[in-house]
Formats: C-alpha cells, structure tokens, sequence
C-alpha cells in the first residue's frame, strides 16, 4: 500500500524559556494531515541552514508557513529594520535555501503568509515592510486585543484573476479572507503570476506558470480548513499534486 505523500515545513527558530526550539503552528501540520491528505515533517530551521536538497529528495511537498517573525529587510532591499520588528534569521535562511532546491526539483510549493513573502524575495521580488504606512493601501494587520477567531476571521474581500487557479477553485471572482499580515509584496518577482489583489491593489496571491505547482497566498487557509470550502480546495488541490509529485518520483528509472 503507497504511503501518503510526505511534506516538509520549515520551522520558526524561537526562544523559550532559556533554550532555542524549533516549532512548527499546529493549524499547519492539522491542514496538510486534514484537508491535503499529506504526513507533515517538520524541518528544524538553522544557522547556517542544513543541506536544503538531502532533505527535498525524499519529500513530495513544502509547505511555507505563516509565522511572527518578519524577513530580515537587507534579503529584500527593505531598508533598516525598527524596534520591535521580529525576526528570524535561522527561518530566513532555512526558506531560501529550501526554495531555491525545491524550484530547480519542480517540488510542489504551497507558500502561506511570510511563506508567499519568502517565494516572492527568492525570486528577486520586493516587499513593503509595513503595508499600513505605504500611500493608497490599507491596513492589514490584525486586531491583537481582539478573540483569535476574530482575527483569523474574514477581514476584507480579494478578487481573483480570470482563468487563474483560485477562480476556478472558487464559486465566483470575489471571496472574503482573513488577513494578518504587516509586510506585503511591493514588487512581484519575474516569473510569478498575480493569482488575486485585495481592493487597494495590493497582490493577495500569485503562482509561478513555469511549474506544476508553485502558488503563494497572503491570507492564512489553513485557519478553519474543514470549514471553508475555498480554504479547503486549496489544500486538497495542493494535497494532489503532492500525490502526483510522489507517483512520477515512485515511476521515474
């Protein structure tokens, strides 16, 4: 009997008590086991990094998760950094490395929040570093003295690309999503497709054409996964080209 595809995530470098552990959200790991049918294994993030491809060849997936932390803004041209911008830098470099492997191998890539912003600076992409201070656009981070489903409940509506995949995943063009980010994409890297903008324009997803799949959203789907079937196309769409993914590697000489 085949197993399940298996699914790499990289983890966040995070200081508890008085050590360093490496953590991975349990909405993620829920998500890939729930609604994407997949076995998560987890991909303890170091300095320096790990060998990205030792670990990429026995995978059939990489999930890119959401996470506190921010990109360091030197890796996009961001300018300085503020007092009390998180980062990771043990994440930052865990991510690249693993997306520049996980690319050339055409290993399916589903890239969540910081994890859309990770694919878009690896692939020579910019961001803002704070979404709310930039002209025209809004605020999209959350409420922090708000309930948790409040925050991670719907916060404003997208519209999605005609003909793109999240349309055709979807019942109509326009479908509301929850938002927590404060980072955004400023410029969209060469090679990645707009997939869905919020109102004031700023890029919500994109995928990248030159691969089976490789698609980044800006909203969190793993959040209520079972429970909302927009959410919920997404994962199991990534779930089965995890499947196919692992059935060409099986068939391959």
């Amino acid at each position: 009997m085949r197993r399940l595809p298996w699914v790499g995530l990289p983890t966040d470098s995070t200081v508890l008590g008085h050590h360093r552990f490496a953590v991975a959200g349990e909405k993620y790991v829920r998500a890939l086991v729930d609604a994407a049918q997949a076995t998560p294994l987890v991909l303890p993030s170091l300095q320096p990094p790990l060998p990205a491809r030792d670990w990429l060849q026995g995978l059939d997936g990489l999930l890119l998760t959401g996470a506190v932390s921010n990109i360091e803004p030197q890796h996009y041209e961001g300018g300085r950094s503020w007092e009390g911008n998180l980062h990771d830098p043990a994440r930052d470099a865990t991510a690249f490395a693993l997306l520049h492997d996980a690319l050339a191998m055409d290993l399916p890539v589903l890239a969540i929040c910081r994890g859309f912003q990770e694919l878009n600076v690896a692939l020579g992409g910019t961001l803002h570093p704070q979404v709310h201070a930039v002209p025209g656009l809004s605020d999209h981070r959350e409420d922090l003295q708000a309930p948790v489903d409040v925050q991670y409940g719907p916060a404003h509506a997208i519209t999605l690309s005609d003909g793109g995949w999240l349309a055709q995943w979807s019942a109509g063009d326009r479908v509301q999503v929850n938002s927590v980010h404060g980072q955004g994409i400023a410029r969209l890297a060469d090679g990645l497709q707009i997939e869905a903008r919020a109102d004031d324009g700023l890029v919500e997803a994109a995928r990248s054409p030159r691969h089976r799949f490789v698609l980044g959203v800006q909203w969190h789907p793993e959040w209520r996964v079972m429970q909302t079937p927009f959410y919920h196309a997404i994962f199991r769409a990534f779930g089965q080209a995890c499947r196919q993914h692992q059935q060409n590697r099986l068939e391959s000489p």
